[in-house]
Order: C-alpha cells, then sequence, then structure tokens
C-alpha cells in the first residue's frame, strides 16, 4: 500500500481519474510508514484537514506530536494539494489478539492419532519415496 501510495501521488495523470480527496487517502501510508499504517486508518479529507482514526488516546497523543512531520511527507507526496492539518479520532478498532500458528510439517498431534509409519506424515509425495527408499537401505544393510 505504501508503494501505491506513492505512485498514485506522484503520477499526473491520476489526478484526472480519483478525487484530491482519494489521492490524500491513498499517500497515507507512504506518509506515515507502513507500521504507523497498520495502526490507523486516514478516512475522509474536511476542509483542509485530514481525519484520521486512531486505536486509543496513546496513540492520538503520540501522533499529534509527529504531525508537522507527517504533512511536510504529504506536502512532498501530493505537492501543492496536501491538506494542511490532521485531525486525529479515537475509532480503529484494536488488532485482536493472534495466535501462533505451527509451521508447516510441524503439526503436533496426540499420541493416539499419530500415523502408523513415520512416511504417513510426509505430505510431499516425492519426499516420502526418499524417505521409505533411503530408510528401507539402512536396515538392509
Amino acid at each position: 500500500m505504501e508503494r501505491a501510495g506513492r505512485i498514485i501521488a506522484r503520477i499526473r495523470t491520476a489526478q484526472k481519474h480519483f478525487t484530491q480527496e482519494e489521492l490524500t487517502l491513498a499517500a497515507w501510508p507512504a506518509a506515515i510508514g507502513k507500521r504507523l499504517a497498520g495502526r490507523t486508518r486516514a478516512v475522509a479529507v474536511q476542509g483542509n484537514n485530514l481525519v484520521v482514526l486512531v486505536e486509543d488516546d496513546q496513540w492520538k497523543r503520540n501522533l499529534y506530536g509527529l504531525r508537522q512531520q507527517i504533512l511536510r511527507n504529504l506536502s512532498d507526496l501530493l505537492e501543492g494539494a496536501a491538506p494542511q492539518g490532521l485531525e486525529f479520532r479515537i475509532g480503529a478498532a484494536r488488532r485482536p489478539p493472534q495466535r501462533e500458528e505451527t509451521p508447516a510439517g510441524f503439526a503436533l498431534t496426540p499420541p493416539a492419532i499419530r500415523p502408523k509409519d513415520d512416511a504417513d506424515g510426509i505430505a510431499d509425495p516425492v519426499l516420502r519415496r526418499i524417505y521409505m527408499n533411503s530408510r528401507r537401505k539402512a536396515r538392509a544393510s
């Protein structure tokens, strides 16, 4: 999204196809950075202000302190059509807790459900065949 915002903001023909508000909203992730863009959401342009939803009051205070730098970044991206101010509102939902997933091939299965043969746990048929041949050769020796 960050690259798209920069590209859209820099292309002059984009101004023919998109409104100034759409260009400003698309430039937000590029102006603020990938990490912060994931915690905020630009939602509208009201007058000369860009309205941004943040998670809580702490984010609102921190971003308010960075507003001049953010406005400079927007100005660089959008040239003369950048908003003159930022309005931070609490409203973006917090990210829900995320569960760590077990990497593929490392699934933990209870002892009662484990495959009868170790080779049955190998999903790739080529690797399974190689494993079975290697095991057979090792037992024959």
